[in-house]
């Protein structure tokens, strides 16, 4: 287990396989369909004569801005993948891709989430980035501990009821 939390620290990212794959369909998309759209709302955009009060040129330029960010974003992001299969994970403390089950200490509503990496996020699918204030707060933890997070609301406390690799 120590050995995770080192790689975590490391210029590597930590990633699921489901994560990775899920950067992987997004690139090919972009590369794929989405570039040479973009291109095509460009070239038509020019076709149409003046460029300085054109605005669907200025569309496709700042489309074309975006969609090459994110290009280069989700390249870098899997060139430091670390994927890491929850499922081969074994640990009584809660550490990347674990599902852990809270119950609020204030409502005593029970929530689970999956730590996973900060790209495949998703807090309505129970997904929540290893690097926010929550997992940070878990990491390390056992089931019985409590965890404390500063929130808009004040200081929640949770505690930790089930920790599982699926």
């Amino acid at each position: 287990m120590e050995n995770l939390e080192i790689r975590m620290s490391s210029d590597k990212m930590p990633m699921t396989p489901q994560g990775k794959e899920q950067l992987d369909k997004e690139l090919k998309r972009l590369v794929q369909e989405e570039r040479p759209a973009v291109i095509k709302a460009i070239e038509f955009a020019r076709s149409l004569g003046d460029l300085s009060e054109n605005a669907d040129y200025e569309a496709a330029k700042e489309r074309q801005a975006w969609c090459e960010a994110r290009i280069s974003e989700i390249q870098d992001a899997i060139a430091r993948a670390e994927v890491i299969d929850p499922k081969t994970l074994k640990s009584d403390k809660v550490i990347f891709g674990a599902h852990v089950t809270l119950l609020d200490v204030e409502t005593d509503q029970e929530t689970t989430y999956q730590l996973v990496g900060a790209l495949e996020s998703d807090v309505k699918s129970g997904k929540i980035s290893v690097m926010s204030p929550l997992a940070r707060a878990m990491i390390g933890k056992a089931v019985g501990d409590t965890v404390e997070v500063k929130s808009p609301k004040g200081i929640k406390e949770y505690e930790i009821t089930e920790i599982s690799f699926k």
